[in-house]
């Protein structure tokens, strides 16, 4: 049985999407390689703050019906930059019963283990629900500054915890409150200032009104410059902050609307990231925008457990939703050209989402490829109903051709990923297709 210091996946638990016929032996070798780098790995393979992907990763492989073979090999590749945690701190730990020292240690990298030694101990007493709910979800001080560091890092903690919570595993989720623990809260002012003016707001637009906005807005669109360390922390929240709040304040997420909305997200995600296109320059995925599509598959998991109230559920889905057009802002918003994915040709014409699958299983990288991949195909699903409406601007075939395009580009020459897609300089060094495919 899985606890918060062991690792089981269970058939029982496959993800929100999963092929069918699911092995017990891919399960017992994917539960033997996470405990393992639960047991040995920081969340942080350098001090730099690059994210360990392991949890995500494997999990993917596992839904996506890899082999025990095809999840060692992945995890065997990955494991060799990892680096192991610091040592912990019995009586610090103890410590964290209390708000101020709890609060004290809060965004240093160095003090994961200590978080995540103190989380495994409460889930073991409490279980994971009640120290969600306690610690993320209670909307007191304390809960409040976990839960923005949940969307910092690029959104890594919430990923994580969506793992956690869709497999059914409180060691994952451990990792995911502790991971948020130790990221910078920076995020926080805007997503609870947005919070903030939408409730003074009756202004409501659905998302993709609000992207259109936000690009034909000047200064809110140029915000954002190349040389930013940080394109959303210095470039949209130090030049444009008051723009981008009014901005997001417009989409709002009633308790009676979880569903809709939830999908509307993801849709809205996947037609910036995927239109993100700069031809004739090869086809490629921003990387910052990729993880808006990879997270949203974590919501519809959130949604469905009945120990979060209908509130918080709301809550949560507004955080990433702003989140995601400050995440759009931030790379000059560019023009989502849905005729390059409506016109796509792809490498294997006749190739369903099962090759698809086989092939990103077969693709090495850190997971964010058949993360995207698994997370369109969800998309497809949860947006089938809602196809007509004018809020969802990817529909039909435009979504295989997504999962096309995301293996194809993977698979093509040159860096996997565009950096901050909206800016000439990011495809410099991208080739042009070739004419045939133009």
């Amino acid at each position: 049985m899985a606890t918060a210091s062991k690792v089981q996946l269970s058939l029982d638990y496959c993800g929100q999407f999963h092929v069918p016929n699911i092995s017990q032996d891919s399960a017992d070798a994917a539960s033997e390689v996470l405990q393992e780098n639960h047991d040995n790995y920081h969340i942080f393979f350098n001090q730099s703050g690059f994210h360990n992907h392991i949890a995500h990763h494997i999990p993917t492989l596992f839904a996506l019906g890899a082999s025990p073979h095809a999840i060692q090999k992945h995890y065997a590749n990955n494991k060799s930059y990892q680096r192991p945690p610091q040592p912990v701190d019995r009586d610090l730990i103890q410590s964290f019963h209390h708000h101020a020292t709890f609060s004290k240690y809060l965004g240093q990298e160095r003090y994961y283990h200590d978080y995540l030694i103190f989380f495994q101990n409460e889930i073991d007493r409490k279980g994971h629900e009640e120290v969600l709910n306690e610690y993320m979800l209670k909307g007191d001080e304390r809960a409040d500054d976990i839960l923005v560091r949940m969307y910092a890092g690029f959104l890594h903690p919430i990923i994580h915890l969506g793992f956690g919570i869709e497999f059914n595993q409180p060691a994952i989720i451990a990792e995911a409150l502790a991971q948020a623990a130790v990221h910078d809260s920076w995020i926080g002012p805007y997503l609870l200032g947005v919070e903030k003016a939408a409730a003074g707001t009756e202004i409501a637009k659905s998302l993709v009104d609000i992207l259109d906005q936000i690009r034909a807005d000047s200064k809110l669109r140029t915000a954002a410059h190349w040389d930013d360390g940080n394109k959303v922390r210095d470039g949209i929240l130090a030049r444009a902050a008051d723009e981008m709040i009014k901005s997001a304040a417009q989409w709002r997420v009633s308790s009676d609307e979880l569903g809709s909305k939830a999908a509307e997200m993801t849709n809205a995600a996947v037609y910036f990231t995927g239109g993100a296109q700069h031809p004739p320059k090869q086809i490629k995925f921003d990387f910052y925008y990729m993880h808006c599509v990879n997270s949203s598959i974590s919501f519809s998991s959130i949604l469905q457990q009945g120990w979060i109230s209908n509130k918080n559920k709301a809550r949560l889905l507004q955080f990433k939703g702003w989140l995601d057009l400050a995440m759009y802002a931030s790379r000059r918003a560019p023009e989502p050209l849905l005729d390059e994915i409506v016109n796509y040709r792809p490498k294997s014409p006749d190739g369903s989402w099962e090759e698809i699958f086989k092939r990103v299983i077969e693709h090495e990288d850190d997971g964010h490829a058949s993360k995207l991949v698994r997370a369109l195909r969800h998309g497809e699903q949860i947006c089938a109903a809602y196809g007509d409406h004018p809020r969802f601007r990817v529909k039909g075939i435009m979504w295989l051709k997504l999962g096309h395009m995301a293996i194809d580009s993977v698979e093509d020459t040159g860096d996997t990923w565009v950096r901050s897609a909206g800016f000439d300089e990011a495809w410099e060094k991208y080739e042009d297709r070739p004419r045939a495919l133009l």
